[in-house]
């Protein structure tokens, strides 16, 4: 996938000199930013999880669930 930004000239001329143009480091950033919003999620579902007074899975549980989506995504 090929992708265009439009930057101000300043902002542009920065990162190309940090070093933050290359696909490697663009790949890095966005990879980065996806991992911080899925442990946001996770934070929040806990949250909710919790507010409702749902308790915590133990690990044996949790293993079995993780067993049961892997499953059913490979079926």
């Amino acid at each position: 996938m090929q992708i265009t930004l439009d930057l101000p000239d300043e902002v542009a001329l920065r990162a190309q000199d940090a070093g933050l143009l290359t696909v490697e480091a663009l790949q890095k950033l966005l990879e980065d930013a996806l991992r911080r919003a899925a442990g946001r999620k996770l934070l929040s579902m806990a949250e909710r999880l919790h507010a409702a007074g749902i308790p915590p899975m133990n690990e044996e549980e949790l293993d079995d669930l993780i067993h049961k989506v892997r499953t059913e995504r490979n079926s």
